[in-house]
């Protein structure tokens, strides 16, 4: 496997020295500079994987270094390091583009473990874009975002199934984006050309959703004034997708078996069928099998929808993929309200990954508009995150404090606990408490914690 390449550009020679050592001990290839224009002048798009700067240089500062990366490589990820870390000059940093702010002194271990998590983040937006471009000659997967084992199986499924014109029923719990992948299957069938029609039928009156899938005649009932025709007619040469089957009543799916066999239907009304070409997609949250047992939901209409059936999974079952989620629903959220948000908080992206996430994919869209919604910096913290979903220890505060403060007293204890029972070791402290050394180590900076003075 090849190397990962590193730039490192600080004028303080015995602190690149120091930080290439330990670059270089973790298998990583390194470059230094101690002069930023020479670094600046020799960088080239895709010469590196990841660009360490200090910000305060002579002859070019660091957020000068990271405009002229940024304009010849827009992907690379790139940490600053600073002594001065006021509040404007991360800001400033973040919104040229920085992944990290590093604050001088630090460790080794930091310095490795924030080092691993930019190129592991870089590596996954790498990975989902190569899957993108790899399936963009095949697919229309625009809105479908994952590159989780579990999603690859699901699309190239889709994939083969797009081409052959035949009923399908796409199971999964609500929120898990069932409509996304009917309107992929379409997209990427010989129906492209045509129309994509839905209809939630668990969402309007017996009667009413009668008229609004046939159609009726005119005199059909009171207030049917004119011809009018259905969904079904609406779909005719494309797809039709009807959400939550499960609640179609009883004498509609004699009707629909009809039409799935005939391949025609009549009108409210009408004396004369009508006859349509119209694939049918189908989809539910519920367990038809056990409503067929229950006499609810008839079996031959069943199995006529569930030729082929597709499965998707709950979001508590590919969390890999909420990095992903978070950031295409934040680069929405920015478009439509012309924010600059960049990403959450190691914190923050901790909890929502930790989350059972019983809403699915709809639920931590909704988080995400309302976190960017009450945040008031560039990133969304734990504490937005904490008022929006239980993250296991908003429960800690106490009636007489505010939540900033129990929380602070929280981690402090529990962070010195740990490190007790491990004797400081960092490593196997955060393995027990299921985080990242980089966010121990910014949590012992942050509540000035000195490991080495912990006794076990």
């Amino acid at each position: 496997m090849t190397p990962q390449r590193i730039m490192l550009v600080d004028n303080e020679e015995g602190l690149c020295r120091m930080m290439e050592a330990v670059l270089r001990d973790q298998d990583y290839q390194v470059k230094s500079f101690t002069r930023p224009v020479q670094a600046v002048a020799e960088f080239s798009a895709g010469d590196y994987d990841l660009i360490i700067s200090d910000i305060k240089m002579p002859e070019m500062d660091g957020l000068e270094v990271l405009q002229h990366v940024r304009n010849r490589d827009p992907e690379v990820p790139v940490i600053m390091i600073t002594a001065y870390a006021t509040v404007e000059m991360s800001i400033q940093a973040l919104r040229r583009g920085a992944y990290d702010m590093l604050t001088k002194p630090f460790e080794p271990d930091e310095l490795v473990y924030r080092v691993k998590n930019a190129l592991q983040h870089h590596e996954l937006l790498e990975e989902n874009r190569e899957l993108r471009e790899e399936l963009s000659g095949h697919f229309r997967f625009e809105n479908i975002i994952g590159a989780s084992p579990v999603i690859r199986a699901l699309l190239e499924k889709v994939a083969k199934v797009a081409v052959r014109d035949t009923s399908v029923l796409i199971t999964g719990e609500s929120g898990t984006g069932k409509e996304l992948v009917a309107q992929a299957i379409h997209h990427n069938s010989a129906r492209r050309d045509n129309r994509f029609v839905a209809l939630n039928c668990g969402a309007m009156p017996e009667n009413i959703l009668e008229s609004e899938l046939f159609g009726y005649r005119k005199g059909a009932f009171t207030g049917a004034m004119e011809n009018r025709k259905g969904l079904l007619e609406a779909a005719n040469g494309g797809t039709l997708f009807l959400d939550e089957i499960g609640n179609l009543p009883l004498n509609m799916q004699k009707t629909m078996l009809r039409f799935l066999q005939e391949q025609e239907f009549r009108r409210l009304g009408d004396t004369t069928s009508t006859k349509v070409d119209v694939r049918i997609i189908s989809a539910t949250n519920s367990d038809l099998t056990a409503e067929v047992a229950q006499g609810t939901f008839r079996e031959d209409l069943f199995y006529r929808l569930n030729v082929i059936n597709i499965h998707l999974p709950p979001l508590r079952e590919r969390q890999e993929d909420i990095p992903l989620l978070v950031a295409h629903f934040i680069r929405q959220q920015n478009a439509k309200f012309g924010t600059e948000f960049k990403g959450l908080t190691p914190e923050g992206m901790q909890a929502l990954r930790s989350y059972t996430w019983p809403g699915n994919i709809r639920q931590l869209c909704n988080v995400i508009e309302a976190a960017m919604t009450i945040s008031s910096g560039n990133y969304i913290g734990l504490p937005e995150v904490a008022q929006l979903i239980e993250t296991g220890r908003a429960g800690q505060a106490t009636d007489h404090t505010d939540y900033s403060s129990a929380l602070g007293q929280f981690e402090t204890d529990y962070l010195t606990r740990l490190l007790r029972k491990y004797g400081g070791n960092v490593e196997e402290a955060a393995a027990e408490a299921g985080m990242n050394m980089a966010t121990i180590y910014r949590k012992l900076k942050r509540y000035g914690i000195d490991k080495k003075q912990i006794e076990p």
